[in-house]
């Protein structure tokens, strides 16, 4: 151990406590306002929806907080515990070359750290979504599921793997600049291929069958000037009765989906309204910014781990006693996260401005009451609280608060 150690270890300490008090701040705030349903929705949203929303927000929230101690024990198991270090000895003792080599070892990092997941997944499909009324999960789905992810890391993060481990190794002191080229290739292709090679190996997609309301947003898409392959209506309810809509792929590749339980709770001017949302995100060319977000802070990841690959203090402040570009990789992996914590309000801050941007662009093509409707029927359809603690949505919510929101677009009704 060195003063590196240490150093993250105060900083692991410090981001696991933060994590814990924002979320028993918000436990408490839910459950004092649990019985009162706030006077902008007492209207449309009764006592007992309200205190199922407080119920199942308590219960996401506590799991959250187990979550954040398991992953700080996994930290210290990973690194100090010497786990890494023991992967990195099996890996060696095969014999194989050390590109092959580090790329097992990463690859398989990543897959462990899958399974590690697991039961936790399983309290939250078959404990909390199960007994809220949502998971319509089977065992066998679940299984389906994960073992589809699983061949799905393998096959997309080996070659990726390589190539950068590669690079690390043979492309001088500044791999991480072409590193940085090929991630965000990467990250496009993976945009443009998601919706018709990714995403139906879990769920079907078939177009929408509404001719009623298939013109309805024909005439949006016409009047917003978007093109897409396709209005399509997802399986969601195989897996739980929550409702969504969003619009995916790039280029001439884009797709609307529906999911077929908001299709079941909303009627057609409402859908209309929450398309017109999704919409505005094409329209203020919020796709776009995040992805020139994420390609600066990319930047700014590859060229720390540039730096800190060529200290030795950084291997062994972590339990590492051989120096080596996959081992370089998968530490970085494992600080990001606590990097990150600290930009985190920043980032949902500006996720936030663009729900708000977004909004807007739905009033100005569609009625504003109408999408209030709508998203007050999602609210109580998916149980969202109405009563977030202020300062835990502030760091963690990519979108407004109900209320917050609400009042916004009540202010764009003429009159």
């Amino acid at each position: 151990m060195n003063a590196f150690t240490w150093f993250v270890l105060a900083v692991l300490a410090l981001v696991t406590v933060i994590q814990l008090w924002l979320a028993r701040r918000h436990v408490r705030h839910v459950q004092r306002h649990r019985d009162s349903v706030p006077e902008a929705f007492r209207d449309a949203v009764d006592a007992s929806a309200h205190h199922k929303a407080a119920a199942y927000t308590i219960a996401k929230t506590r799991a959250a907080m187990a979550d954040t101690l398991i992953a700080a024990a996994l930290f210290v198991l990973w690194t100090l515990g010497g786990a890494l270090e023991g992967l990195d000895g099996l890996w060696h003792a095969t014999g194989l070359s050390p590109l092959v080599a580090g790329t097992g070892f990463v690859v398989s990092f990543l897959a462990l750290s899958s399974v590690l997941e697991l039961p936790m997944d399983v309290y939250r499909t078959f404990g909390i979504e199960r007994r809220f009324g949502f998971s319509r999960m089977s065992a066998g789905l679940f299984i389906a599921d994960n073992f589809k992810q699983l061949l799905l890391t393998l096959a997309i993060a080996a070659p990726l793997v390589w190539v950068v481990l590669w690079l690390m190794a043979d492309a001088g002191p500044l791999w991480w600049l072409a590193a940085w080229v090929v991630w965000m290739g990467f990250s496009v292709l993976m945009l443009w291929a998601y919706p018709v090679v990714i995403a139906p190996l879990f769920n079907r997609f078939l177009p929408l069958d509404n001719p009623e309301l298939r013109q309805r947003i024909e005439r949006l898409l016409a009047r917003c000037g978007f093109a897409s392959k396709g209005i399509f209506v997802m399986d969601g309810s195989r897996r739980s009765s929550h409702g969504n809509a969003y619009f995916t792929g790039l280029g001439e590749n884009k797709r609307i989906v529906f999911f077929d339980t908001l299709l079941n709770s909303l009627d057609a001017v409402e859908i209309e309204a929450v398309l017109a949302h999704e919409l505005g995100h094409f329209k203020r060319h919020h796709v776009a910014k995040r992805l020139m977000s994420m390609s600066a802070l990319s930047l700014l990841a590859l060229g720390a781990l540039g730096w800190l690959s060529g200290q030795p203090w950084f291997y062994a402040g972590l339990g590492m006693s051989q120096s080596s570009t996959h081992a370089a990789l998968v530490l970085f992996l494992l600080i990001a996260p606590l990097a990150g914590f600290f930009i985190q309000p920043a980032l949902a801050a500006g996720m936030r401005r663009h729900e708000f941007e977004a909004d807007d662009f739905a009033a100005e093509q569609t009625d504003p009451s109408t999408l209030v409707r709508a998203l007050v029927k999602l609210y109580e359809d998916n149980a969202n609280t109405l009563t977030p603690d202020p300062l835990y949505s502030a760091f963690h919510d990519s979108h407004p608060p109900a209320p917050v929101r609400v009042a916004h677009l009540l202010t764009k009704i003429p009159g």
